[in-house]
This record gives structure tokens, sequence and C-alpha cells, in this order.
């Protein structure tokens, strides 16, 4: 808050009253005083100290100087808002290798969702992620119930260890909110299209699918075509034949396993058809869809979720960020990807 020095302004006589402004002002913001104490020393009411406050506030004696502390990048999350269209975009102030920026993306999400989950949601979390589950644990837990159900959309993927994570996100998601854990009883990814039929159609399998359309929130990593050595070490990654046809078709990442290109449209393949996880319309129908992800390696990825629309927060590192905020984003006005997009 800074004072400036009163104006004349106006007829003779209104600069007593500018005065005035300028004495109250410099008294109440600058010395700390009283509106009570002010009255006494001044010899005028309460009340008129109170309406020479606010008018001096109109007419700029006093203005209201925001500082923003160090580490926080307010213009920078208001750039990325803006120019893809989010409703909020959480800039954590780290930077470096993944290994660095992982477990501090974890404890920026973290610290989100303990502000924003108030209660009454249903929430849907992708089963493999390891700044998910860096969130996960570093979530407080609630005194009260924020969240009905948590319910995994996509698949365990991989080796039998990486399902036990993917079970283990879950369970510490549900023990910080207070919510019911819903799991996936299915892999990720079967060996063809026709077997994962056969596993749709399985009760216990299609009735976790059907919860789907009751998300209120989706938490979901952003993933490369190129595997972290993390991926690659727990079975976690595509096949490699996998992995050249989705490269010759111009996949950049993934989201819930549904492979997306440069612009955000979903990369359409016999992996993708393989995949059982939560398919991109009903996931693009869930009201608030927070993507967590960052780093040099995933910058195409985040960026093709960004212009495709797949994302209504971002949490990322403040290196991204930079090079998001300064890449082309989708025009002005214009519809996200088409989620049956093929290259």
């Amino acid at each position: 808050m800074s004072v400036s020095p009163g104006r004349r302004r106006g007829p003779v006589g209104a600069s007593d009253q500018t005065r005035l402004m300028a004495k109250i002002a410099l008294m109440y913001h600058e010395r700390g005083a009283r509106q009570t104490e002010i009255a006494q020393e001044l010899h005028v009411s309460q009340s008129k100290v109170s309406r020479l406050l606010a008018r001096a506030a109109e007419v700029g004696i006093v203005r209201t100087i925001v500082t923003v502390p160090a580490g926080v990048h307010t213009d920078l999350e208001e750039a990325l808002e803006r120019r893809y269209g989010l409703a909020e975009a959480v800039v954590v102030d780290v930077s470096g290798d993944e290994g660095e920026v992982t477990p501090a993306l974890g404890s920026g999400l973290a610290t989100y969702l303990d502000a924003t989950l108030t209660g009454g949601e249903v929430v849907g979390i992708s089963s493999w992620s390891a700044t998910l589950l860096a969130a996960a644990a570093a979530m407080r837990r609630s005194p009260a119930r924020v969240v009905d159900q948590v319910i995994q959309i996509v698949g365990g993927v991989g080796e039998s260890r990486v399902q036990v994570q993917a079970s283990r996100l879950i369970s510490l998601f549900a023990d910080a909110t207070g919510a019911e854990p819903v799991f996936m009883p299915a892999p990720g990814v079967l060996g063809s299209p026709s077997a994962r039929q056969v596993l749709v159609e399985d009760p216990a399998v299609a009735a976790v699918m059907e919860s789907w359309g009751g998300l209120t929130t989706a938490l979901v990593g952003i993933g490369s075509l190129q595997p972290s050595p993390l991926l690659r070490e727990s079975g976690n990654s595509v096949a490699e034949r996998d992995a050249d046809e989705l490269r010759a078709a111009g996949a950049v990442g993934d989201i819930c396993l549904r492979y997306l290109d440069a612009d955000g449209a979903v990369v359409r393949s016999d992996f993708d058809a393989r995949v059982v996880g939560i398919d991109p319309e009903r996931f693009r129908a869930i009201p608030r869809r927070i993507g967590v992800a960052g780093g040099e390696r995933k910058h195409d990825a985040i960026l093709g979720a960004l212009r495709g629309g797949w994302l209504t927060v971002l949490v990322t590192d403040v290196g991204t960020a930079t090079r998001l905020a300064a890449a082309d984003g989708p025009p002005a006005g214009a519809e996200p990807a088409p989620a049956d997009a093929r290259p």
C-alpha cells in the first residue's frame, strides 16, 4: 500500500479536503494508527475518517501494490491459462532433471488438492504415474471426508508389481481423502482387441467402467512416447513394436494410455484397440481434469494435451511452463481436436 501526495484539483477549498484525506491516509496506512485514534487526534468523526479513507483510494491518493513473493509465478500461470483456456495453472518453483522435478510436482499437486477438494467429489485416477504417487504420499489426511469415491480409470499396466503400485496409489489417495476406493480388476493392455472385448464384458469390469460416467474430477499423469528409465525397468513401457507404430502415426505422448499427436488428436492404432481404460470422449466430459507433468522429455506430450483441450488444470515446473507460454497454442476460440481423429 502506498500513499501519494494529494494534488490540487477543482475549485478553491477542495485542497483542504484533499490535504485531510492525504493526512488520514498516511496516519492509517503508514503509521498504523487506528481509525478511532485518527478521529480523536484530528477532531473529526470516525465515520468521516472511514469515508475519507475510501475516497482516498478512489482518487488515487492510496494505491494498492501487490508484491509477489519469490518462488511464486502468478504471471506465468495466468499466461498459460489465457493461452490454453485452462481454468487454472499451477507452476511449481523447481527445475532440473526428472528426478528433481517429480517429487516437487507431487508436493505441488498435493497442496493444490488439499485446498480444492472440499467435499462430494468422485475422483478418477490413472493407474500409474510416479508424480501422482508422490502427490498421494504427500497429501495430508483430511479430518473430514472430502471425496466420496476414488475410481481407477485405466487398468494396471505391465508386470504384477506395477499393478501393486497402482493399487498403492489409489489406497494412499483414499486414505488421505476418506474416499471409498474402486479398483479396476484388469490389466491396462490386452494382447488383442478380441481379448479386450471379452474382458470388458465381465460384470466386475463393466461395473467399474459404468461408474466413470459419474466422475467430477480426474487426476492424470502425462506420458511421453519415450519411457523413463523407471517405467522401462518396471515393465510399464509400451512394447517396441507398438511404440514404432505409434511413433509412425505421429504420437507424442499419452493420457491414460490414449496416445495423442502434437495437436492433441487421438492416434488410433492396434494398441489403442487393446486398452482397458477410459475413452477420450468420456474423459473429456469430466468437469475438472487435472494433469501433472514436467521436464524436457514430456514437453511435446504436455503441449499436445493442452492444444487438444484434454486438461482444465495443469501442474508443471517453471521451466516447462516458460516454454509452454512461448509455444503456439490453439487459435482463439478453436474447438479441441476431435477425439476420433486419425493421422
